[in-house]
């Protein structure tokens, strides 16, 4: 670590928000300082949304959901998400 950061107490959001986009990270710190941080328990955000679709269409993917013992609408995510995924992925 290179030079401490003296951290003003803040009047509010956008206070901070002022005081962090004039520092410079790189004049503070190398890579070297820091380590590795998983968060299991974060959870994405999610969005609903409204889609059509086929009542039989929407039958099959039920009934694959239950072969594979798995929530259709975590289901139809993961096939969304294959979808749009580059190929080799």
């Amino acid at each position: 670590m290179n030079k401490k950061i003296k951290i003003p107490k803040f009047k509010n959001e956008d206070a901070e928000r002022a005081f962090w986009s004039r520092i410079d990270l790189a004049k503070h710190f190398k890579p070297s300082d820091f380590e590795k941080v998983s968060f299991p328990n974060l959870k994405a955000s999610s969005q609903p949304i409204s889609l059509r679709l086929p009542s039989h269409l929407i039958a099959r993917v039920k009934e694959h959901a239950h072969e594979l013992d798995m929530p259709y609408q975590s289901l139809i995510k993961q096939y969304i998400a294959d979808g749009i995924s580059p190929k080799g992925d």
